[in-house]
């Protein structure tokens, strides 16, 4: 189209839509019925429709409705673009009520499997046109350059711009050792006697030093650099590492829970461990939200209530 051709208004559609429901039938009462709006309104859109055009596009009697020349060289052309167009708006609507698409998510990985895994099978079964490109990850990612719609991690790490939901509880990390090292090696009374102690220590994915293990003392925050024979990114390993024996883990109650309950490991130093804030779904705040995103945030906030129950 070029620059001078006038556009489509609101009014314009609407006026051909009542022509064309007309010229179907050749019947203003049996085409106001299936519009769902009265003969002298649709009347009145169909005579709107002759003065914009500037012709006459029917010819009418009290008996009789037919086209003109005009009126039937304008319903060839119009017809298939008023039906295209009605069928488009009804596809989003059905997408609107059948949610479809991809939702990509970056994930915590002790997260996953408090959040994500219980709704997977669920999730699918009611939207089954929708994809969740997840990525399990401790990375600290900028959501939006990341390409991701949506991310779940500690609150502690969220940008302040963004809608964070809490998804649970508070969260504590433990100091935890075999029983097998702490025979041979001692229980630390101070988290400052870690210094003399084998650690095992987790790296910040992207961050080249290990995490400072922090403790509370007197109301305030402190960090202590540990040392030992192992530095790892992924937490269970490191974990596991503990249970074997090779030296002293740190960890959410969340990770040490089975471990401490089956007698593998033994909390350490747990006056000076106190909570953070837990974990958190967050986004980029948006006017209006792709029905495929809105879906799985509400999946996810219904997973955690239950997981609370």
């Amino acid at each position: 189209m070029s620059t001078s051709d006038p556009l489509l208004s609101t009014s314009d559609f609407g006026q051909l839509r009542a022509f064309v429901a007309v010229a179907e039938v050749l019947n203003f009462s049996r085409a106001a019925e299936t519009l769902g709006v009265s003969a002298s309104a649709l009347s009145q859109m169909v005579r709107g429709l002759e003065e914009r055009v500037g012709v006459r596009l029917l010819h009418r009697n009290t008996r009789n409705v037919s086209l003109t020349e005009a009126g039937d060289r304008l319903f060839q052309r119009v017809r298939p673009a008023v039906h295209e167009l009605g069928a488009a708006i009804g596809q989003t609507s059905e997408l609107r009520a059948r949610p479809a698409g991809i939702v990509r998510i970056h994930c915590f990985r002790t997260a996953a499997g408090l959040f994500l895994r219980p709704l997977l099978r669920p999730f699918h079964d009611e939207y089954p046109d929708v994809v969740l490109d997840i990525t399990l990850d401790d990375e600290v990612v900028d959501i939006v350059a990341g390409g991701y719609d949506v991310a779940i991690r500690i609150g502690e790490v969220i940008e302040q711009d963004m809608v964070a939901i809490k998804l649970g509880p508070d969260l504590r990390q433990i100091a935890v050792a075999s029983p097998d090292y702490l025979a041979q090696r001692g229980m630390p009374q101070h988290p400052h006697d870690l210094a003399s102690h084998r650690c095992i220590g987790w790296r910040w994915p992207g961050h080249q030093t290990p995490y400072k293990w922090e403790f509370v003392e007197n109301g305030r925050w402190f960090a202590v650099a540990v040392g030992g024979p192992l530095i790892t990114n992924l937490k269970d390993f490191g974990l596991q590492a503990a249970v074997d024996g090779l030296g002293i883990a740190f960890a959410s109650e969340q990770l040490i829970a089975p471990h401490v309950a089956a007698g593998r490991l033994v909390p350490l130093l747990e006056r000076w461990s106190a909570p953070f804030p837990g974990y958190y779904l967050c986004y980029p705040a948006q006017r209006q939200m792709a029905p495929p995103l809105r879906a799985f945030i509400d999946s996810v906030r219904s997973t955690a209530r239950q997981a609370a129950i």
